[in-house]
């Protein structure tokens, strides 16, 4: 599998169970914690999937969120939030800014492997259905030359 997932947590517990769960399912981790700390690691590590705390120290998960969905290099990133705000504005807020997912803590360690496997075949089908549509366009460029 060898994916690679980013974290943005600044609470050391939740980033243990985090990381502990998802290396046992074969997945690479990276961690931040902080936002700022976050976003830099989303540009230079390249990962395929962001877990993205809200409450974090300096600038909150929503503000990421909303960063990284600006940025071209990371916008098309899946982002799973997870937070202990469970309200529905919250909710509302995090897909709002982009998440495409978003759970609550406490949350369990199959729930978060299902929804990371979710989000990262959502992504997968997504680039296959992107690869088939670049190879039509060239197809019918071909065909306007001839």
């Amino acid at each position: 599998m060898n994916r690679k997932i980013l974290v943005i947590e600044d609470d050391p517990k939740a980033l243990r169970f985090i990381r502990y769960t998802l290396e046992q399912k074969g997945y690479q981790m990276v961690t931040a914690a902080n936002g700022l700390e976050g976003l830099r690691k989303a540009k230079t590590e390249a990962p395929d999937l962001i877990i993205l705390d809200v409450m974090l120290p300096g600038i909150d998960g929503f503000e990421v969120c909303h960063r990284l969905r600006a940025e071209p290099q990371t916008a098309q990133l899946p982002i799973l939030m997870i937070s202990a705000k469970a309200q529905e504005v919250d909710k509302a807020t995090g897909l709002k800014v982009g998440a495409d997912d978003y759970v609550t803590k406490p949350v369990g360690p199959a729930e978060i492997v299902s929804r990371v496997e979710a989000l990262l075949a959502r992504k997968a089908v997504a680039w296959s259905i992107i690869e088939v549509a670049q190879q039509i366009i060239a197809q019918e460029k071909e065909r306007g030359q001839r």
